[in-house]
């Protein structure tokens, strides 16, 4: 492995060597290109719903254990969990661009490169979390300082952030391990992966944040160290399938030497990407940085209200990560009509879940809360409003998760930031700041702006999916020319290759 990369011919970088992926796993995804439409959908969907319940499981547990420890337990995880997302989202721009390739060029037909792209990506994701989680771990105290986090919850929220910063790796690597399986259509078998790593967790959350035995109490940061433990295994199991080659695709450790031509067109697709994801953590701060300047029990209840709104987003998410790869092998295979009937089926589909499950919150909000935080009087009745103010904008959330996925499949990085610039920056947070701080709505005014943003990204999202614009986006070549470039390796052609 070592200096390989330097000794390789362009010949040889053209087109990486043949995958020795199960031929009978590819052919039974060929149903993802051809046949109806809607059964497709649902058998990726599904499964991919039920992984992130499961993934969103990892943060109820810790609300759940967390929340017995009070208010500012609550609030020394929510005040983290914006400052994470930022460094998850500087990494994962990079791994939206792999697992975008790998589902086109599963969809060519191109087996050999979705190996080297799988392979490729997992080792600079996994370098880029390093890289972030050192970073991280040293500014805690600088993110925590400038959030203008209170006294009674700094000292819980950067025990608990730096935790999660020394975790980091694991979590990219497993996100990314999800992500290659299901660009090629292997949605089951991270399910079981974090079933039980769930249920590992749920044991492990009481131990280390109340202490037992030769286990010390560690409070909230008791919470991260037990999420931490458990993701560990789950990267380590994916990075061995992964290895054994068995779902379609197989890591060689001839393509973790960097090729840097890869590498290039990863960041020039992922940079948009983590631009966008960035983008929405800095919106996620800047909120969290108004909510703070209302006091403790504001910050609790966004922390409940935002746990609630994440497995509430999970259907739709789950959908979105199905539509991308459904779209993603239909472009690759050339079938753009088809591709055009899962956005209109799939967008249509996350409206009407997401806008059931707002009204079903709205009239049980207390309750929910009280889950929660059970003892705390003041956040119930500040979550439950929280709540009810953005219940009825989900749907128009759904639509945007499922068409933004449409255009990141077609390659449409540039696009889907915009729209996340404008989400958060022209929209949500300017709202947010003037309802806020210049008008006698108080807490209230940051609610409001939630689901205003949501509403008009919504319509703005289907305009721009209506011009058509996305169709034209494509990353790889033909199945015709990914052919070609197959016998150029094999020596059949002595032309030149198609850069793959």
């Amino acid at each position: 492995m070592r200096g390989s990369f330097f000794v390789r011919s362009v010949f040889t970088y053209a087109m990486p060597p043949p995958s020795r992926s199960n031929t009978p796993a590819h052919a039974r995804h060929a149903k993802l290109t051809e046949g109806p439409i809607l059964p497709s959908l649902v058998t990726l969907a599904v499964p991919l719903v039920v992984a992130n319940v499961l993934q969103a499981a990892y943060q109820l547990i810790d609300a759940f254990w967390v929340g017995r420890l009070g208010g500012n337990a609550v609030a020394a995880v929510s005040v983290s969990f914006p400052v994470m997302f930022l460094c998850i989202s500087l990494g994962l721009g990079f791994a939206i661009a792999g697992s975008t390739l790998i589902a086109q060029y599963f969809g060519a037909k191109d087996h050999a490169n979705v190996d080297h792209v799988a392979s490729q990506t997992i080792l600079l994701i996994a370098l880029i979390s390093v890289f972030l989680g050192i970073v991280g771990y040293i500014l805690s105290p600088l993110f925590l300082n400038a959030l203008g986090v209170a006294p009674d919850v700094y000292g819980g929220a950067l025990s608990f952030m730096r935790v999660s910063f020394i975790g980091l790796i694991f979590n990219f690597v497993f996100f990314m391990f999800q992500s290659v399986l299901r660009g090629v259509g292997e949605v089951k078998i991270p399910v079981y992966i974090v079933l039980g790593t769930v249920i590992l967790n749920f044991v492990l959350d009481p131990l280390f944040i109340f202490g037992w035995g030769p286990i010390p109490a560690s409070g909230v940061a008791g919470a991260a160290i037990a999420t931490v433990g458990t993701q560990s295994i789950a990267a380590i199991i994916g990075i061995f399938i992964l290895v054994g080659g068995k779902y379609s695709v197989r890591l060689h450790w001839r393509d973790l030497t960097p090729d840097w031509v890869y590498i290039k067109r990863a960041f020039r697709l992922g940079f948009p990407a983590s631009i966008e994801g960035s983008a929405r953590a800095l919106g996620l701060i800047a909120m969290t940085f108004l909510i703070t300047s209302f006091g403790t029990v504001s910050m609790a209840a966004y922390g409940v209200g935002s746990n609630i709104l994440q497995v509430v987003m999970i259907p739709a998410i789950g959908l979105s990560m199905a539509i991308a790869t459904l779209v993603g092998q239909n472009i690759g295979a050339r079938n753009m009509e088809r591709a055009a009937k899962i956005a209109r089926l799939g967008s249509i589909v996350g409206f009407v879940a997401l806008e059931a499950f707002g009204i079903i919150v709205f009239f049980t909000a207390p309750f929910i809360v009280r889950f929660f935080v059970p003892s705390d009087e003041h956040v119930i009745e500040a979550g439950a409003i929280f709540l009810r103010i953005i219940a009825f904008s989900w749907g128009f959330i759904g639509v945007q998760f499922c068409l933004t996925a449409v255009f990141r499949a077609s390659g449409n990085m540039v696009m889907t930031m915009m729209l996340t610039l404008i989400s958060q920056w022209v929209l949500q947070f300017p709202l947010a700041y003037i309802l806020s701080k210049h008008t006698s709505m108080g807490i209230d005014g940051i609610w409001w702006s939630i689901p205003i943003a949501n509403t008009l990204m919504g319509i703005i999202v289907v305009l721009i999916y209506m011009k058509g614009d996305w169709k034209k986006k494509r990353l790889i070549e033909s199945p015709q020319e990914t052919k070609l470039a197959a016998e150029t390796y094999q020596g059949i052609v002595v032309d030149e290759p198609t850069r793959a």
